[in-house]
Formats: C-alpha cells, structure tokens, sequence
C-alpha cells in the first residue's frame, strides 16, 4: 500500500522523529544519544514537504534505508521499538546451510529495519531463553521444520532477489548480501531459490550476478566498491567471512558494505583502505572480524577507526532497539589505604561482544565468581547495540565484580603492535586517535567502566590523548611483555603494566606477581596487575589466586578490584583520586526522598539518585572526607545523567569547602546550568575536609535531583 506522508519537525530539545506505530504517529526526540517518545506539545515548529512510502499490512511504514534515523552520537541507527510478538526461527534445528543462513540473517535486517519482528538463532552456546528474556521479548515461534514459512510471513516487504553463485567465490556471497540490503531483496543462490519457489515464493530476480567472472577477492570487492559503496552508508563497515552470516542482519538494515579483506596481502590491504578512508574517526566503527587479528585491528587503527570484534553476533537489529539506558550498580566503597600489596587481575575477551553474548553469559555462571576480586572486561559498544545485556550483566553482579573495557576503548583498536613491533597509529600523530579516545570516554561513561586495557602499550603523547580528552577513566593498563615496563603517569592518569598479559593459568599468575612481592618489606604499599585468558582461567580456577598470593607473604596481599586499585595507586603515589570511593567518607543532605548515599555512589542511575523531599528547587549535599585534602576537581551529574528529562537538571547551584565544617570558601558557581554534568578542574587546588554542594534553584518541577557527586584530592 502507498501512503502520502506531509511532515517534518523539529522539537525544542534535539532531532524529532515523525513515523507510524501501528496506524498512529509516535514522535521521538533524541538527546545525548537517547530516543524517547516526546509529545506534541514540545514540538516548535512543523514543516511540511511531499514525500510518498509504503505501508505493510500491520500499517508500519516500510522503510528504505536512507529513512533511517541516524544521530552521529549513536553508533548504531535508531529502531523503533521491537513488535510484541517476534517471530523466532532456530536455525540449526531447521538444519539449514550457509546459503539458506545467509539469506535469512538478510531477510531479518531488512524486515527488522522497519520494525523488529524477527529473532534467530545461530550459535547456541548460551540458553536461548537468556537473552529474549533480558530485553523483555515476547516470542512466537516458527517452525524448524517449515523455517520458509518466516520468509512468507515477510514477503510482502521484499522487492525480489539477488541472484548469485559461490562457485568461483564465497565472496559473491558478501557482494550479494551488500546489494540485497540497498534494495530490500533476499540473496540467494539457485538451490535456496528452487527452495522459495517449492515453498510458494517465486520472487523476480532483480540482480543477477551469476554472470560476473571475477575471482579473486580484491576483483570482487572492487566491483562492489565501484558500483555500490556510493550507495551504501559509510557510517558502518561490516568486515566478516562469507559464509558466517550473523551480523548480516544489522549490515542489511543499514545499508552497509559487508566485505572480507585480509590485510596481509598489499592488494587486499590497498583496497581496504579505500573504503575505511570514507569513514569518519570518532563516530564510524567496523563490525565484525578478519582473517588475522593484528593485521585486520591494525589497518582500521592507521586511519583511527575502531573494530567492534562481532564475529558471532547475533540479533542486532532487534536488541539495539531494547533502547533503554545503562542501569549502572553503586561501586563499593574502599577500606583505607595500609602498607600492603595490592594486587588485580582483569580477565580476557570482553573487546569482542559475541563473547560477551555467548561464552560469557556462561562463565558468568561459574561458582567461583564473587569469592574473590575480579575484573571482566566487556564492550562499551553494548551501550548502544544492546544496552539490556549490559544491564543483564550488571544486575547479577557481586560487590567483587568489576566491569572494565576491553581493548582499547569504544570497539578495539591497536595503537602499538608490539608482536610486529610497529605503531599503528603514529606515536606523535594525535590527530588519528583522538576522536577515537573522544568517542571512547563518551561511551565508558555511558556503561560505567572506569579502566581501559589497552593492547598492546601507547607511546607518551597517546598517552597524553587518553589524559586529555578521557576524564571518566581511573587508569589504563597495557601489555608487559617481559616485565620491563613500570607504571606511569601521564597529565594524572595512572597507565599499569598488565605482567602478566594473556595468562592461562593461575600459578602462572602468582609466579609473575612474585617477582615484586617477594621485595615487599611492608613500609610501603606495592601495586601488581596482571591479565588471564578467560578460555584457560574462568573464575572457578582464578579464585585459587588469593591463596596462592598469601602463600608469598602471608596477610599482607589484597586482591582488589581495578576501580579501586587505581585509587590506592593514586593515594599512595600522592595523586588526586575519587574521595568519595573512601569508606570512612561520611554524607549527610538536607531533607530527602531517598538515601543520602545515592548522591556520592558512584551510580548515575535512575534508582540510585538523591532527590530532595521539598519542591522549592532548594538542597544541600555535604561530604566529610574525615581529613584535610588538597581539592582539584569535582564533577557532578544531574537528573539527565541519569535518564530523566534535561529540563530536571539543577540549575543553580555552588560548591564550597571547609575545613572544619563551619567556615566555607566557595570553589564553583553555576548558574542557568543546562549540562548533564558538571566536571571542574581547580587550577590550584585548595585544602579542605568538606565538601558541599548547595542548589538554589533545581529542576523545572521544583525538586533537586543529584544522580552522583565526585571529588578528586591527594594529600
């Protein structure tokens, strides 16, 4: 069905967004990321232009690709929200080929594109109830014995087929895939379509690739970069083999370019680069893998893009949709700094997030976990590709459980490559990883992962990019690959050496750690960090770490957690570190509606945030840090930081400090303030014990909302 549609708008706060909802209009309106339903009443101004779309026979308006709402700081396009009943088809138990899979992971893109309504299932490692339940899906099933059957609930939204062969190469599979997507066809070879046609679909052949000649890889893919990259979006890459279809569903809806080039190879390499230069540093990433790791991160490196590893993948398209905010948990606080060993160990793969769907969702399970201190490394990505798993995970971790990023920030990149011995990104070349460090620190901040492990180390002035341009990080590790490196500090930023780096085994652990314990003479703190292989050393083995360390020196090792070990690091070392980590910190506010404690716990989240119990947009929050510091910062975060309305942030506000509780020197003013957060370096810092925070004019409707306080001081 054709419809005519009249209008454009645009909304006070952000982009508005205007498109059926089951024969209704839904407007959205998309801030710092985020896409809520608005009202009409926000709406300013409205504009009308001509413009005609199909409808399907629920009402959705089908959409084409250039229809996708797209914001440059999402990683990924804005869906509407998935239907309450997702058809799910599980495609191993159907007993289909790569060919078949190919085609249905195309068909739920594009169909998904217009609204989810489409789950499947590929790599069965987890239980498959986890994630449908996890982004609160509603599922109808689809025979395995009929799976065609999928393909004619949709057909109405496919124009016809991409008609291609892998008889001379599997990569006219890519190419196929690349083209159905633009165009809303299936790719399928002449075995799958005789399959159609047998099952009562005899769509027409719109593209008909079987007479291409080509075969070698660099053949095919300039020709696809010839005649279709102008079309495609160059906001995604998907880089993946041919016959693993996963992440075909969300380079469908895009309308991305899905290609496999090996950058060993100079030609392949040369080509690669055409398209990776189209793409924007800071906002662009690819999806997917390569045929070898280095080389693949690498070359995305040199033109300071990052790689979201997402070999296995699977259901993009419907959990990106699940569009709720990063639910982050309260951090612990930290007992006081004493004269030990403090020791840490992040465990591998979280850089690649079908780890993160997959073996993770089972390791996470093991027994172990929650015994002792331990550092998971997962995707910031996940924030916008399925915020409901990091939530998933966030909601069924331990106080001993801490979340960091994975290599080297947002997706993984590879400053240094220290088994080639070559920088990627050019030691003095700022300009090539700073929108990527940009774009990293906005996406931490998002799911609250305060450490970054780095692969394999950074030169001094990347160093310097991190420090200047990442604030919401609390340290970085990098990869000691003989024990030589040390800690560093770069413009405040602690960078530790990860020795060992990629361990399997936990003996392994304690024997590398004992190199420096075994020097302990307990006049000093001492700091230890190492990494294991989650594949060798899950947390039923690493837990086997504690005793071992207290067998090198009996009750003097702690094993802490990165978030903290960062902060004693800082403390011991006379650097400014997050007071409000410190046990002994005690907060007191005027009248409230929840918990003090809500204010400084290192939560930003709604459900963890202070508000006051009176509306005449007055209250105070105070801190006593039980002992003088030397002040240099604080940053505050507001109702918008924590998903509410921005018009809920607090306007007019003061800092001030004392210190002895009754006198006080006012540090920072802000007044019409409209930012989410409020991050102030002091430039001389100033001595105190206090810290309070006084708002005289909150939110919009009366109330003060304070979603997380921090200060930074050494002694």
């Amino acid at each position: 069905m054709m419809k005519k549609i009249f209008l454009l708008a645009t909304a006070l706060l952000g982009s508005l967004q205007l498109m059926a909802q089951e024969q209704t209009t839904m407007l959205l309106k998309t801030t710092n990321g985020h896409v809520v339903r608005t009202d009409v009443t926000e709406v300013e101004k409205i504009t009308f232009a001509d413009a005609s779309y199909n409808t399907n026979s629920s009402g959705d308006r089908i959409l084409e690709v250039g229809d996708l709402c797209w914001p440059d700081d999402r990683l990924l396009p804005c869906f509407l929200e998935p239907a309450y009943y997702v058809k799910v088809l599980d495609m191993p138990a159907a007993g289909l080929s790569d060919d078949e899979r190919v085609m249905f992971c195309t068909l739920q893109g594009i169909v998904n594109r217009t609204r989810p309504r489409i789950l499947l299932y590929n790599h069965k490692e987890e239980s498959t109830t986890i994630w449908p339940s996890a982004h609160s899906l509603h599922l109808s099933t689809v025979s395995s014995s009929t799976p065609y059957t999928l393909v004619d609930l949709f057909k109405e939204e496919i124009k016809g087929l991409v008609l291609y062969s892998t008889a001379k190469s599997s990569h006219y599979a890519n190419l196929a895939v690349t083209i159905a997507g633009l165009d809303r066809l299936l790719p399928v070879t002449e075995e799958v379509r005789n399959k159609l046609i047998a099952n009562g679909m005899d769509f027409p052949v719109v593209e008909d690739l079987t007479s291409l000649t080509m075969t070698s890889t660099v053949d095919i893919y300039t020709y696809l970069y010839d005649n279709y990259w102008s079309r495609c979006n160059h906001r995604l890459l998907i880089s993946e083999r041919p016959n693993i279809p996963y992440v075909h569903d969300i380079g469908a809806a895009c309308g991305s370019a899905s290609v496999y080039l090996d950058p060993r190879n100079s030609s392949e390499a040369t080509l690669l680069d055409k398209f990776l230069t189209d793409l924007t540093p800071g906002r662009d990433f690819v999806l997917g893998w390569y045929a070898e790791e280095r080389s693949g991160i690498g070359e995305a490196t040199k033109f300071g893009l990052s790689t979201v590893p997402a070999d296995f993948f699977e259901n993009a398209t419907v959990y990106t949709a699940v569009n709720v905010p990063v639910k982050i948990y309260p951090v612990p606080k930290r007992p006081k700094l004493e004269n030990k060993v403090y020791a840490t160990v992040y465990i591998s793969d979280g850089d690649n997030i079908q780890y993160c769907q997959h073996a993770m969702a089972k390791i996470f399970e093991q027994s172990g976990r929650g015994k002792m201190p331990m550092n998971w490394t997962i995707s910031p990505a996940l924030a916008d590709i399925s915020p409901s798993m990091l939530n998933y995970y966030y909601r069924k971790a331990s106080t001993n459980d801490c979340f960091v990023s994975g290599p080297s920030g947002l997706g993984y990149a590879m400053p240094y490559d220290e088994g080639n011995k070559k920088y990627y990104a050019p030691q003095r070349d700022k300009e090539l990883i700073t929108p990527y460090v940009q774009l990293t620190n906005r996406y931490i901040e998002k799911s609250g992962l305060r450490a970054i492990t780095v692969w394999d180390d950074i030169s001094t002035p990347q160093r310097q990019v991190y420090a200047n341009n990442c604030p919401y990080l609390y340290g970085l590790t990098v990869n000691d690959t003989n024990g030589s490196r040390t800690a560093k500090v770069t413009n405040g930023l602690c960078v530790a050496p990860q020795y060992p780096w990629y361990e399997p085994t936990a003996q392994g652990v304690a024997n590398h750690f004992n190199r420096d314990i075994k020097n302990f003479d307990g006049t000093k703190p001492i700091f230890v960090s190492g990494q294991v292989t989650v594949w060798e050393v899950g947390p039923d083995k690493l837990i086997a770490l504690d005793g071992l360390l207290d067998e090198l020196s009996p009750g003097n090792v702690n094993v802490v957690r990165a978030d903290h070990w960062f902060s004693y690091y800082n403390e011991a070392n006379h650097l400014p570190f997050n007071l409000t980590l410190m046990e002994e910190m005690e907060i007191t506010s005027s009248e409230a509606k929840t918990k003090v404690a809500y204010a400084a716990d290192g939560s930003p989240s709604k459900g963890y945030i202070w508000t006051s119990k009176t509306t005449d947009g007055t209250g105070w929050v105070q801190l006593d840090f039980k002992s003088p510091f030397d002040i240099s910062r604080y940053v505050i975060r507001h109702a918008e930081a924590a998903g509410y309305d921005p018009q809920l942030n607090s306007q007019d506000f003061t800092v001030e400090v004392s210190l002895d509780g009754s006198t006080w020197t006012t540090i920072g003013s802000h007044s019409g303030n409209t930012s989410p957060v409020n991050d102030v370096t002091i430039s001389t810092p100033v001595q105190a014990q206090y810290v309070r925070v006084n708002v005289t004019r909150g939110g919009s409707d009366g109330l003060v909302r304070i979603a997380d306080i921090e200060v930074y001081g050494a002694h």
